[in-house]
C-alpha cells in the first residue's frame, strides 16, 4: 500500500503540490487569527461589535495606567454617627446614689438603730431601649434614652429625682451594645460583631479584630456598607494612615471578599491559561513573560495584542459611545521592551499572540510527515 501511494504521489507537479498546500492551509486548525485578520475585521462596518487597533506608544501610559487605579471605584460614605450614643435594642445599667431617706425603701439606719447619713446605692434591673427608644425608670417614667450618651441621660434622670430623693446621683452605663456595633463578614477568621468604642476604631482594626484576611492583601477586597452608600477597595490598597482607613461608624458592615486578579494569555502562547498576578502590582512585561512569551515556531513577535474592556470611557464629541481599544504590542521594537516595564496589568486583561503567516505551510508540511514518511514528503515537495 505504500509503494503504490509512493508510486502516485512522485508524480505530482510543484504547482499541484503548491495548490494542495495553500487548500491546505485555508482549513488547517490554529488556535487564533493572524495580525491581518484581525485588522482587517477591525474595519469592518458590519461588524458587532466597533474597535480601533492602535500601536502601543508611551502617550498611551498615563490613561492605561490610570485604569488600573480606578478599576474599584469608591464612592463617599456619609460621615460616621457619633460613637457611644445609645440606641434601641441597647441594655442599660442604672445605679441611683442617696444621702439620707432612701427613694427606694432602703433602711437607712445602722445596726444600733441610729441614722446613718452616709450614701447608699441601689442597682436598677437591667432595663432595655424599646422600639421607639424610651425605657422606663420608676419614679421618673418614660425617657427618651435613643440619641442621648450614658452622661447626658444620668443628669436627665437625676432631674427626674429631685425632690424625691435627697441629693440623687446616677451612673448609667451601657449593659449590652447593640446599636454601636460593626458587622464584619466574609472571608475573616473570626466574623461576627465588633462593638465600638470611644477609641475611634478604623476599618483596620476592625479587619485585624477579626482575625485578618484568609487570602493575600492583593487578592482581598474590601466591601463597605454604610447607609445606602457601598465602596469597595483592595485591603493591599489600604493603608494604616491613609485616608481610606477611616473611622467605622455605628451599622458600618464590612465585608472581606476573596477576589483574585488575573489576565488571560491566548494564541500562539502554547496553551491558553489564566493567570493569577500573586502581586500587587504587575506590569506588561511581566505578563508577557509569566505567559512565556510568544511561541518561536507560531507567533508573530510584532503582533501582541492587548484587549482591555473600556467600558466607562469618555464618549465621543458628537455624544457617541466611544470605540474599544485594542493595543498593538511589536516585540521586534526594542522601546516596546521599556513601554512594557511601566505599563501595569489590570484585572481581567487578555493578551493575544498573534499566528504568524508563515506558521500554516509549516502545519500543513507537519500533518504530512505524520500520515507518510518523511522522505515521501520532502521528494514530492522537491520535485
Amino acid at each position: 500500500m505504500i509503494e503504490r501511494f509512493r508510486f502516485s504521489l512522485l508524480p505530482v507537479g510543484t504547482a499541484t503540490l503548491a495548490a494542495l498546500l495553500l487548500a491546505g492551509c485555508a482549513s488547517l486548525p490554529a488556535n487564533g487569527p493572524t495580525a491581518n485578520e484581525i485588522v482587517k475585521r477591525s474595519s469592518r462596518p458590519d461588524a458587532p461589535i466597533q474597535f480601533d487597533i492602535v500601536p502601543l506608544t508611551a502617550a498611551d501610559l498615563n490613561v492605561l495606567n490610570s485604569e488600573v487605579t480606578t478599576s474599584l471605584r469608591p464612592m463617599v460614605l456619609p460621615r460616621p454617627s457619633e460613637v457611644g450614643v445609645i440606641g434601641p435594642g441597647d441594655i442599660l445599667q442604672i445605679s441611683l446614689f442617696e444621702v439620707g431617706v432612701s427613694l427606694f425603701g432602703r433602711d437607712t439606719t445602722n445596726s444600733s438603730g441610729l441614722f446613718d447619713p452616709s450614701a447608699h446605692s441601689e442597682k436598677l434591673p437591667s432595663i432595655i431601649v424599646n422600639q421607639a427608644g424610651y425605657i422606663r425608670v420608676p419614679f421618673a417614667g418614660d425617657i427618651l434614652a435613643a440619641g442621648q450618651t450614658p452622661d447626658s441621660l444620668s443628669r436627665y434622670i437625676e432631674w427626674q429625682f429631685k425632690g424625691k430623693s435627697q441629693a440623687p446621683q446616677v451612673v448609667v452605663s451601657i449593659a449590652s451594645n447593640v446599636s454601636n456595633v460593626v458587622y464584619v463578614s466574609g472571608t475573616v477568621r473570626r466574623p461576627g460583631r465588633l462593638d465600638l468604642t470611644l477609641g475611634h476604631e478604623r476599618l483596620l482594626d476592625a479587619v485585624a479584630i477579626s482575625g485578618g484576611s484568609t487570602g493575600t492583601p492583593e487578592d482581598s477586597v474590601v466591601r463597605i456598607v454604610r447607609a445606602t452608600q457601598t465602596m469597595e477597595m483592595r485591603l493591599s490598597d489600604i493603608s494604616i494612615g491613609g485616608p481610606e482607613n477611616f473611622v467605622l461608624s455605628p451599622g458600618d458592615r464590612i465585608e472581606v471578599l476573596n477576589r483574585p486578579r488575573s489576565y488571560l494569555a491566548m494564541g500562539a502562547t502554547g496553551k491558553v491559561s489564566q493567570i493569577s498576578f500573586e502581586a500587587n502590582d504587575l506590569s506588561l512585561a511581566e505578563a508577557i513573560a509569566r505567559a512565556s512569551g510568544p511561541s518561536d515556531a507560531m507567533a508573530d513577535p510584532t503582533a501582541i495584542f492587548l484587549f482591555r474592556d473600556q467600558t466607562g470611557a469618555p464618549a465621543g464629541a458628537g455624544g457617541e459611545a466611544a470605540k474599544p481599544v485594542i493595543y498593538r504590542i511589536n516585540m521586534m521594537e526594542p522601546s516596546t521592551y521599556l513601554l512594557a516595564q511601566r505599563l501595569r496589568m489590570r484585572d481581567k486583561d487578555v493578551l493575544y499572540f498573534a499566528n504568524a503567516r508563515a506558521n500554516q505551510p509549516s502545519k500543513l508540511i507537519g500533518l504530512l510527515n505524520q500520515l507518510f514518511s518523511p522522505f515521501v514528503t520532502a521528494r514530492a515537495v522537491t520535485r
